[in-house]
């Protein structure tokens, strides 16, 4: 009896090894099917799981790159961004009936184009994108050639004029009565806008009517604590430069009558070039305060809201100038008078365009222009204002 019991323990033991040794042979084919698998499936964090094969099946789940199908909905969006550009008309350029013809090597001709000068009082890139657009219109209105030149500063402006290297002119209100002052040129448009304001503007109703007029607007950085004319004091200012009219000339007037001395009662002061640059020093804290054209914040050429989109946040404007007239366009006195007319003739149908519309608008923000003539007086009366205030124009160009 023992004995068979030794035999039945022994059958038994032989029976539990041979169920061990099977199941140890079967863990091995996955192990090595496992080495298989992490070698191609590395990238796919999944080496936890990679025991089953049949894992490997969700690699399918890499269908969900059917995902990608939100690229398509990133496509649909991406087409009706694009869309609005496609709307904008291009500019209708069709040669005048009264177009002139000049003589090869006579003023107008290929050879020797007439020079359209510009004031650098905004973006650099827009003028110059915007000002070729309107000289290459010219050219198929007119029958003409134009060429365009953009001064270095305002004064190299009136001096290009002054010295006939230009014969046309957008210059800006200050620039106009020193030129006409010093050369005598003729002034034969001014600029419309849709009037810009904002919530300390006297004229505030008139927001959105064309007008020839415009304001100044002082500004400051938040965090400078300024909020009225006396807390200037000891601050940086900023300027747009010696002959800008709101960004200049108007406001030192106006600071010597709140009892600022724009050259002693400021910490520091710096002409920034332009009336964005201006906002942007201001913004940026490297001026405590500042003085631009209204109103630059929120203007669709200057568009600073695109790369400062808390600009309107961080930078206030705590008072305006009085009323000054807005820029235009000028001929030298020596341009033959149907060229001044034929050029004149051409910016007014530019104007009434559509496309026309939009090349001018991202040039000087200009919506229309206003012939000038014999009975318009804007221009002189604001000068006779600065002589007043013993500002001659002819003595800061330089």
């Amino acid at each position: 009896m023992k004995r068979n019991n030794v035999l039945y323990a022994f059958v038994f033991g032989l029976l539990v090894m041979s169920m061990l040794l099977t199941a140890c042979s079967a863990a091995a084919t996955p192990t090595a099917e496992t080495t298989a698998a992490a070698t191609t499936a590395t990238t796919d964090t999944v080496v936890p799981t990679l025991g089953p094969t049949d894992t490997a099946a969700p690699t399918n789940t890499a269908a969900p790159t059917a995902t990608t199908a939100p690229t398509a909905t990133a496509a649909s969006t991406s087409t009706p961004t694009n869309a609005p550009t496609a709307t904008v008309p291009p500019a209708v350029c069709a040669k005048l009936a009264d177009a002139p013809t000049v003589a090869a090597g006579a003023l107008g001709s290929p050879d020797k184009p007439i020079t359209i000068a510009f004031v650098p009082s905004g973006d650099s890139g827009t003028i110059a994108t915007a000002s070729s657009a309107i000289a290459d219109c010219l050219n198929k209105m007119t029958g003409l050639t134009y060429t365009i030149k953009t001064g270095t500063s305002y004064a190299a402006t009136i001096e290009a004029m002054g010295a006939g290297q230009a014969q046309v002119g957008f210059l800006n209100t200050f620039s106009i009565l020193a030129a006409q002052a010093k050369y005598g040129i003729i002034p034969a448009l001014i600029n419309l806008r849709n009037y810009a304001t904002n919530d300390l503007d006297p004229d505030k109703a008139l927001k959105g009517q064309l007008e020839p007029f415009y304001r100044g607007q002082f500004i400051a950085n938040t965090a400078s604590g300024i909020k009225t004319f006396a807390d200037l004091k000891g601050k940086t200012f900023c300027f747009v430069e010696p002959l800008s009219t709101s960004g200049y000339i108007v406001p030192r007037i106006i600071l010597k009558a709140k009892g600022i001395d724009p050259d002693k009662d400021f910490k520091a002061t710096q002409n920034a070039g332009s009336h964005p640059n201006v906002a942007i020093a201001v913004y940026k804290g490297d001026c405590d305060a500042g003085v631009t054209y209204i109103d630059v914040l929120t203007d669709a050429s200057a568009n600073l809201a695109k790369t400062y989109p808390d600009i309107t946040d961080k930078v206030k404007i705590f008072a305006v100038t009085d009323r000054i007239p807005n820029d235009g366009v000028q001929y030298v006195k020596t341009l033959d008078p149907k060229i001044q007319a034929v050029t004149t003739e051409a910016l007014l149908a530019m104007s009434t365009d559509p496309g026309g519309k939009v090349v001018l608008a991202k040039l000087y923000t200009i919506n229309a222009f206003q012939k000038i003539d014999a009975a318009f007086k804007m221009y002189s009366d604001f000068s006779a204002v600065l002589k007043a205030a013993g500002v001659d124009p002819t003595s800061l160009i330089k």
